[in-house]
């Protein structure tokens, strides 16, 4: 039977290495009360865990870092480019997975794997493709208020997959998804990282992730840390990742 735990091992050799930045970050939903402020990171290929508890940021640090949230203040680069300057290269190779898939709700998916389409530049073709990988070929014509929940996040993870992007950024990408497509995401990321890819990844379910990890980031109170290399043993690796998911350090 498949397993969907990714397994350690040593980093590859990085020929293009994908990075993102950033660089003293402000970001605040209420006047005077930040959710970030100051924040300077920089985020290299492989994968990276995004850690804490419930209501810590990280969702909107993973939504600054795809573009979905702009800084108050500072920048946020993707592979070198301004994500809000130069949006157009800087998103060229950026596929974010959201947990909540809140798009608009009466487009089809076919209609929005089609934009996806034509915003990175490649054949319609592939969203056929992609859509047969996720299985929902059949479902192509409904729009996503049609869909249950698992079936939404699986139409934005097809959205993901198009093109084959090795910038990722995947906010609990197992979440209500079946085993076959947590398997299949479990590959997608050993392939992307294998490759030279970025996958930045927040989530509660660490196991699944901690064999491939190349670091983590824990967050908490509007800080952040980064823990870089992980111990070599995965149980001593688990260890300290389940603890730092938890805690606030």
């Amino acid at each position: 039977m498949a397993r969907a735990t990714l397994s350690c091992s040593r980093r590859p050799i990085i020929v293009n290495e994908r990075r993102i930045e950033f660089k003293k970050v402000d970001f605040t939903y209420l006047p005077g009360v930040p959710v970030w402020s100051a924040v300077d990171l920089m985020i290299g290929s492989g994968l990276t865990l995004i850690l804490g508890a419930n209501g810590s940021g990280k969702s909107t640090l993973l939504k600054l870092a795809a573009g979905v949230e702009k800084p108050d203040f500072g920048s946020v680069l993707v592979n070198g480019f301004d994500l809000w300057r130069h949006e157009v290269n800087a998103r060229r190779d950026l596929a974010y997975l959201p947990e909540q898939p809140d798009v608009t709700p009466y487009a089809s998916v076919e209609e929005i794997l089609r934009l996806v389409c034509w915003l990175r530049g490649i054949p319609v073709s592939d969203a056929g493709e992609v859509l047969l990988e996720v299985g929902l070929e059949d479902l192509r014509k409904r729009s996503l208020r049609q869909l249950s929940k698992g079936q939404r996040r699986r139409a934005l993870l097809a959205a993901a997959l198009i093109g084959g992007p090795k910038t990722l950024v995947l906010d609990e990408p197992l979440d209500t998804m079946d085993r076959g497509i947590r398997v299949k995401i479990s590959e997608w990321l050993e392939k992307v990282c294998r490759s030279g890819g970025l996958a930045l990844v927040a989530t509660h379910e660490i196991e699944p992730f901690a064999g491939l990890a190349s670091r983590a980031i824990a967050v908490a109170k509007g800080r952040v840390r980064v823990f870089e290399p992980l111990p070599v043993s995965l149980q001593d690796r688990l260890t300290l990742l389940e603890g730092l998911g938890r805690s606030d350090f």
